[in-house]
């Protein structure tokens, strides 16, 4: 009985090696999912003798190349030679727009990756990325065959915003650790880093005219420990790093509340804010005092927690302006992209009034260093400049605010997106994470 059953345990055996023989590119997985997969029959396979084929002109095309042969080389072992003479895989860039969308051909012969714009060539090549098998993100290497099946991708972006949070201020993170955060969302193809750069426990990003604001107020994060900060040189390396996987930072100031390390680092700008005592319903509630910046300068004490709402800066006070300014013209004048994060979120102390008088007056001075504010939607609560945009996190209420003052929302609703040091902001499509709307 048993030599029988040897007879459809082979044919089944083989049956399973035909069935891995024929992979569908359709098959493949690839985040995000592309509007177009057309399948093929047969495979290309990436042998030792395969170089990548520039077609074209730009800025980023050799960029591009060579960044799709340093994630080929190591697990493969081969050479992958980058050149405009020849190659197997073809990247084709035939305009100078800044288009998105791009198209891959493969056939047995070769692998053709061809866009309009070098943001879409970029994204293409993440997308032939992730057609190989798992180990080629090894830095080893391993002893596979390179295949992947014949066919066709076409895709291009839904949403012009894919963006994701990254919480620096909390927790300090290294230079290091933010790039390969940005290395991870090239993958996905999200194209802005918000950086919370701002708030209650440390301030991150070195300003020259206020130095102690990174020497006081950088000085520790939640739960005690150093904290950080970034050089102004090092946030240059960062907007640089991301700028070749064609990811735009935007970076965030909290204010008017979040902003107890600026507080602490300067008590001539401390309207008398008093930390929580660590209770989640302790925020201190007592009557600011706008006078004591003024009177009788006093800084905060340094914070540690995770309580919300209770600091803010002194809205009526001119220097409050003045150090505004100066944070808005220093960030700006290194940050290369168009949009300017001021928060604006649970600023509970600070009186509806003030808060309106406040955004405005901030939305002026960086719309004076010509960018574009965007804001937590409480901004909505202010009228808005033409152009400006509020993030919707909390309540639909204030997204509804600003729509009806004609201005655009971007979407990263909490309740979908918050998680840990990252707010994804939300969209249906590639990758769901940003929308404007």
């Amino acid at each position: 009985m048993k030599k029988y059953l040897l007879v459809p345990a082979l044919v089944g055996l083989l049956a399973m090696g035909a069935c891995e023989k024929s992979a569908k590119l359709s098959d493949s997985s690839i985040i995000p999912l592309p509007q177009e997969i057309t399948n093929g029959s047969g495979s290309f396979e990436l042998t030792p003798e395969a170089g990548i084929r520039l077609v074209g002109s730009g800025n980023y095309l050799s960029k591009i190349g060579e960044h799709l042969a340093e994630k080929l080389r190591p697990a493969t072992g081969f050479d992958i030679p980058v050149s405009f003479d020849s190659g197997v895989i073809i990247l084709e860039l035939t305009g100078e727009a800044s288009a998105e969308g791009y198209e891959i051909l493969i056939s047995e012969e070769e692998v053709k990756i061809s866009s309009s714009g070098e943001a879409g060539l970029f994204y293409g090549v993440e997308t032939f990325l992730q057609l190989f098998p798992p180990l080629i993100a090894n830095r080893s290497v391993q002893a596979i065959e390179w295949e992947i099946p014949t066919g066709s991708v076409k895709d291009s972006p839904t949403f012009e915003y894919r963006g994701s949070m990254l919480d620096v201020a909390r927790h300090f993170i290294s230079v290091e650790d933010v790039k390969y955060y940005i290395d991870q969302m090239a993958v996905y193809k999200l194209n802005h880093l918000h950086l919370h750069l701002t708030d209650d426990q440390g301030w991150r990003i070195e300003i020259k005219s206020w130095p102690k604001l990174t020497e006081i107020g950088g000085s520790t994060q939640v739960g005690g420990g150093k904290g950080g900060f970034y050089t102004q040189e090092q946030y240059k390396e960062i907007v640089a790093y991301a700028a070749d996987r064609f990811i735009t930072i935007v970076p965030e100031v909290d204010m008017p509340g979040h902003t107890n390390s600026a507080l602490a680092s300067y008590g001539e700008l401390n309207p008398g804010v008093n930390l929580p005592n660590g209770k989640l319903d302790s925020v201190n509630k007592a009557p600011l005092d706008f006078e004591m910046p003024l009177k009788n300068p006093q800084a905060s004490e340094l914070y540690t927690g995770i309580e919300v709402g209770w600091s803010t800066f002194a809205t009526d006070l001119e220097l409050t302006y003045a150090f505004v300014d100066s944070v808005v013209r220093e960030i700006t004048a290194i940050t290369p992209g168009p949009y300017f994060h001021i928060g604006g979120d649970e600023s509970h102390v600070t009186e509806k009034d003030d808060y309106v008088y406040f955004v405005e007056r901030v939305q002026d001075i960086v719309s004076k260093y010509g960018k574009t504010s965007i804001g937590w939607d409480e901004v909505a609560t202010a009228k808005l400049l033409p152009g400006n945009i509020a993030q919707f996190w909390a309540l639909e209420e204030n997204a509804k605010l600003a729509k009806d003052q004609g201005n655009k929302v971007l979407m990263s609703p909490a309740k979908k997106s918050l998680s840990g040091y990252a707010i994804r902001q939300y969209f249906q499509n590639w990758t769901s994470l940003g929308s404007l709307c």
